[in-house]
């Protein structure tokens, strides 16, 4: 279940995972140990939690993209992703972060992609305004996006 696009390989992660790739500049964070512990007692976790975003020229680790569980009661799951800083301004979250969507997109229990940025965090905003997700409001500093499949679908050809 790995994903790839033009320039990167998008791979769940894994203890396995984590050990094949070259990871000069990515640090293994907290969000990355809770999520192993947690794919080791509920393995259908995997796709819907971490994933390793790999720049296919140096088999590097540049970040880590996934989804915050299984898709909701509402077919909706929420996106996270962090780019290592010599690896932004380059398109790399754009291009990782529509294709984790578009296969998200592939099941038919998810119908609504959201995700979340602070207001302050051009880089984030610039990616989630590129792949046509619609701002929804703001709570506690945080800028709320959404979405939808249907839409995904009709402008996926303009990408």
């Amino acid at each position: 279940m790995n994903l790839q696009t033009q320039r990167l390989k998008i791979v769940p992660c894994t203890k396995q995972a984590l050990s094949n790739f070259s990871r000069e500049e990515y640090e293994i964070g907290p969000h990355i140990i809770q999520y192993l512990v947690d794919l080791e007692e509920d393995s259908t976790l995997s796709g819907w939690g971490v994933w390793l975003v790999i720049n296919k020229e140096t088999n590097t680790i540049i970040g880590d993209i996934g989804f915050k569980g299984k898709p909701n009661s509402e077919h909706t799951v929420e996106v996270g992703y962090g780019i290592i800083p010599s690896a932004q301004n380059k398109g790399y979250a754009t291009e990782a972060v529509k294709e984790i969507i578009e296969w998200a997109f592939s099941f038919k229990n998810v119908n609504k992609v959201i995700a979340e940025c602070l207001v302050d965090n051009i880089s984030s905003t610039r990616v989630l305004e590129k792949l046509s997700m619609n701002k929804i409001g703001v709570v506690d500093a945080m800028l709320k996006w959404q979405l939808e499949k249907d839409i995904f679908v009709s402008i996926k050809k303009k990408y």
